[in-house]
């Protein structure tokens, strides 16, 4: 019976207990439990502001512009998709290597389904409901075969990576024509593009999910402690399919999101997409340990990235430093994280 003192059970855990644990409220952790990793996000703009106009032949800087800020929030909003699913799954102390596959077999099918005359208008739920039925394979094996999520999607991943291969016949699958979907990658809605918008609900729609349900209780509590919550009546498994389902089900609308923008699709799509959904959550401060964590610190862990790669793509510098920066920034956050903790802990 001591788990269920496990102060990681509490259903306010998300954001709130942290908080509370830490009792000097001007001390450096208070600071980091309240703020997160947004201090970080608005240092790292300033940088390249100040950066881009050294570097720049005239003196001005073409990083801090509205058309620049609006590209970056675009490139974002597909890996916000992904993090937002990939932010349940960690929050229960689990992982998700399988996402960009996901994506990849998501968006195969979607496009092949908009080269079908009648069955077009269908693509749209394809994405998504592909997308639902392989999360959800991840997530039975996780829940009720109790295999390691790691392994479980390690071994998804590859093969989710081969059926979309298969599918595509190891090309690039083309629709010439507009497909019917070609809105959400090209259109937008009051200035501001559908690919944003998108974003945007899924991670209000997340919001919802974690801080106003019962079910977002739940997932806390599995994440803190899963024999805890099993003894106070939670359905651990369902928690499991659930989160993996909806991590999925996200995967597959990234799909759709991918394919719409330049009506083409193929085998390769969404490969390395994975470590950079991880990336934003862990940066947006969710414990790989489970049980802690919000879906507003990963919009700001995603931001993040997407901040830095534009910068350093606009520096002129490689793809291979933006790796290293990347890699550099994720073991900052674990760091980070592993310090937060102790003060909590504390």
């Amino acid at each position: 019976m001591a788990e269920t003192s496990d102060t990681r059970v509490n259903p306010r855990i998300g954001a709130d207990a942290n908080a509370s644990a830490v009792r000097t409220p001007f001390s450096a952790r208070a600071l980091v439990h309240r703020l997160g990793m947004l201090p970080v996000l608005i240092v790292l703009y300033i940088a390249f502001y100040f950066l881009t106009v050294h570097f720049s032949a005239d003196g001005t800087s073409n990083f801090a512009t509205a058309d620049n800020t609006m590209n970056v929030l675009r490139q974002v909003a597909i890996n916000l998709v992904l993090a937002a699913g990939m932010t349940f799954v960690v929050l229960t102390a689990g992982i998700d290597l399988s996402v960009g596959s996901i994506l990849a077999v998501s968006a195969v099918l979607g496009m092949q389904l908009s080269l079908m005359g009648s069955l077009a208008a269908w693509s749209i739920p394809v994405f998504i409901a592909s997308g639902l039925v392989m999360g959800a394979v991840n997530g039975l094996m996780v829940a009720f075969l109790d295999i390691n999520p790691f392994v479980v999607t390690l071994g998804t991943m590859t093969a989710y990576r081969g059926a979309a291969y298969l599918l595509s016949n190891g090309t690039t699958v083309l629709n010439n024509t507009i497909p019917s979907f070609e809105w959400i990658g090209n259109d937008d809605f009051l200035h501001v593009p559908w690919l944003i918008w998108i974003a945007v609900i899924v991670v209000l729609v997340s919001w919802v999910i974690l801080r106003k349900t019962v079910l977002g209780i739940h997932i806390y509590s599995v994440g803190g402690s899963p024999q805890a919550a099993r003894l106070t009546g939670i359905r651990v498994r369902s928690v499991l399919l659930f989160v993996y389902s909806i991590s999925g089900l996200f995967a597959g609308l990234a799909g759709a999101m991918s394919a719409s923008k330049l009506y083409a699709a193929s085998g390769n799509w969404g490969s390395g997409y994975e470590l950079d959904a991880i990336a934003a959550v862990v940066l947006g401060g969710t414990s790989l340990m489970g049980g802690v964590g919000t879906i507003w610190g990963t919009v700001i862990g995603a931001l993040i990235i997407g901040v830095m790669n534009n910068g350093l793509t606009i520096l002129g510098l490689s793809s291979f430093w933006q790796y290293v920066a990347k890699g550099v920034v994720i073991v900052l956050a674990v760091i980070l994280d592993k310090w937060r903790q102790k003060g909590t802990a504390n």
